[in-house]
């Protein structure tokens, strides 16, 4: 099954795409911003996916890939960057426009995220050896960190708005680290990360996927601000 991983990025991008257009929605209206935001958060993830993977601290299943490969890397995790990013914004202006007041107290906030900060920078300190625990724990802190200074608003909305999308991310990431399929479509060298996970996921992945989204709807925000 060499078309999974790009059915599952198909998949996790479609209903987005379509509902994009919604005459109450209009999400098309934020490509521009939202396309920018993507092609920076690509300037950075990319690079940290291609020395991981030519450093074996994870790597791809080629029974799962159609074989097109750009600097190590197979076009399915290129479009990975892509689709998941739009899929999560979408689904976090969605949820605003439904619920607006779907957002904590900043009191709140600033709790959570400085002890977020605090359990990140504890796990560091004891794991500070393992390369995706230390450079993604590494990551999320400063992107808290800014993101309460520069734009507290836009956290005390996330820290909701995420719990739902981890709902679809343990589902498409499920899938890609083992779960309801025979192998794995993405491998993890263990000695990289705590080794600890959720069925079939290592925990690292969704401070990847919070990391991810929160830098895109940042700079989203950004660009918005300075545009209006």
């Amino acid at each position: 099954m060499n078309y999974l991983y790009l059915l599952l990025n198909l998949s996790s991008i479609s209903i987005p795409i379509l509902f994009s257009f919604h005459p109450k929605l209009k999400f098309y209206k934020l490509w521009k911003p939202l396309f920018i935001s993507i092609f920076i958060s690509m300037l950075i993830f990319i690079p940290w996916d291609i020395i991981f993977t030519i450093n074996g601290f994870w790597g791809f299943n080629s029974d799962y890939l159609l074989g097109i490969n750009f600097f190590n890397l197979p076009i399915e995790e290129w479009l990975f960057f892509i689709c998941i990013p739009y899929a999560c914004v979408f689904t976090h202006y969605s949820l605003l426009y439904y619920f607006p007041n779907l957002k904590l107290p900043h009191k709140h906030t600033k709790t959570l995220s400085y002890l977020l900060i605090f359990i990140l920078t504890a796990i560091i300190v004891y794991n500070y050896d393992k390369w995706y625990t230390l450079i993604n724990f590494t990551l999320a802190i400063v992107l808290i960190y800014v993101a309460l200074k520069k734009q507290p608003d836009l956290l005390d909305s996330y820290l909701i708005t995420f719990l739902v999308m981890l709902i679809p991310f343990f589902m498409v990431n499920g899938v890609l680290t083992g779960s309801l399929i025979q192998d794995e479509v993405v491998w993890y060298n263990n000695a990289e990360n705590l080794s600890f996970r959720i069925f079939t996921i290592p925990i690292e992945d969704s401070i990847y996927a919070f990391s991810l989204i929160l830098l895109n709807l940042f700079l989203i925000e950004s660009f918005k601000k300075k545009t209006y």
